[in-house]
């Protein structure tokens, strides 16, 4: 009988288990203990910083990130539409806006109409960029990474200096992303705008369990945000506090288990590609289209597959979906687009347009770093076969 191949799961094949069982003898459990400052240090390592800060999830993350750029009720702030709904929630705990964006060939945001946006739709105040129709100030933009694919970065922040834009890299899915080429070449994916927000969910290339961690432009930046993480206790001892706080730190035991992936982070990406160009050959065999390239100048993690159900085979996303399942294979959507989800819908959605074709047509196929050839074949085929005698000359896009 075939086994099960799942989406995208775990992989603990290292120390995992003996540097979590050193933290339970040691007692440190909680938000304190020498793993949470190992696993600071070799993330920034890694990542070619000074600083990194360990936190909760992704979400805080950005959330400490929207609260360090001095986001207000009221203000707006620039997010794409094709993403995981955590990095736009982030911006309503703030009480301020989103403003959707839409994407370009590589998913992610597209910088021509942010550009378009800016300069049409809104002008320039004593250095604050206002948004014409309400008066609102746009303070930054949130750029997010999407399944590791870098997005623009030249040109978004080229935008964002222009206008006085704080950017934040939503870098959840593109831990050890970079650029090779142009001005940002040998650049980690969340270490060029003001602040890189980064996340060790279950299903991320490594994890924590639940965990995330935030960089800054400034390392000196980091102090603060640690202190907002931790209650912002101005006088321990005492229990003084002069702002409002979140419990947003990383547990030791989290950080355990992270320290232990991280020594697997170089060969788990180096499978990703390898399964990647495995995928690539397999499709072309038979015929099928090839996964969504990563953008030209960069290296991915290639956190996760993109397949683009071609336009003359009249099958629904849902529907591939179900049937692959059926043949134990899980497979899912890009995302729901957010802007159209019910706590957004009254939001601005500026010109969006491939973002809603992409959603049609994209189904993400398996990619765990254990993936073995055999399961990639066996993907591919059930591909084959849902996909043949589906074909018509009308497009469903």
């Amino acid at each position: 009988m075939e086994n099960f191949i799942p989406l995208s799961i775990p992989n603990f094949e290292g120390n995992e288990e003996k540097y979590v069982l050193d933290a339970v003898h040691q007692g440190w459990v909680s938000t304190g203990g020498a793993y949470i400052v190992q696993f600071e240090e070799k993330l920034a390592a890694f990542l070619r910083v000074e600083k990194a800060a360990a936190c909760q999830s992704g979400t805080s993350a950005l959330h400490l990130a929207l609260v360090a750029c001095n986001v207000k009720p009221g203000d707006l702030v620039i997010v794409p539409t094709v993403t995981f709904i955590a990095a736009v929630n982030p911006v309503k705990y703030q009480f301020a806006e989103p403003v959707f964006m839409d994407c370009d060939d590589s998913l992610c945001m597209n910088p021509e109409k942010l550009r378009s946006f800016c300069e049409i739709e809104c002008e320039l105040q004593e250095e604050h960029l206002v948004y014409k129709k309400t008066g609102q100030v746009v303070k930054a933009v949130v750029v997010v990474h999407v399944f590791g694919n870098l997005a623009d970065m030249e040109q978004i922040m080229e935008i964002a200096g222009q206008y006085h834009l704080k950017v934040i890299e939503d870098a959840t899915e593109a831990l050890g992303s970079h650029f090779t080429d142009g001005k940002y070449a040998g650049k980690m994916a969340g270490t060029i705008g003001d602040y890189g927000a980064y996340s060790f969910n279950g299903n991320k290339i490594i994890t924590t369990g639940g965990g995330g961690a935030i960089t800054a432009k400034n390392p000196s930046d980091l102090d603060y945000v640690k202190y907002l993480s931790t209650q912002a206790k101005d006088d321990a001892l005492y229990y003084v506090h002069n702002e409002i706080g979140y419990n947003y730190r990383m547990t030791n035991v989290q950080a355990a288990i992270g320290v232990a992936q991280l020594e697997l982070l170089s060969e788990f990406i180096q499978r990703k590609q390898k399964n990647y160009d495995t995928y690539q050959k397999c499709l072309k065999k038979i015929g099928l289209p090839q996964l969504l390239e990563f953008r030209q100048g960069t290296e991915s993690n290639k956190w996760f597959y993109s397949f683009p159900i071609p336009k003359e085979c009249a099958v629904e996303v849902r529907t591939l979906i179900e049937s692959l399942q059926n043949e134990k294979i899980q497979t899912r959507p890009i995302w729901g687009l957010i802007h159209e989800q019910k706590p957004y819908q009254s939001d601005i959605a500026y010109e969006i347009e491939k973002a809603k074709e992409y959603s049609r047509c994209i189904i993400n196929v398996p990619c765990s770093t254990n993936l073995t050839e055999e399961e990639i074949e066996r993907v591919v085929h059930a591909l084959q076969r849902q996909l043949e005698g589906k074909k018509e000359y009308e497009s469903i896009r």
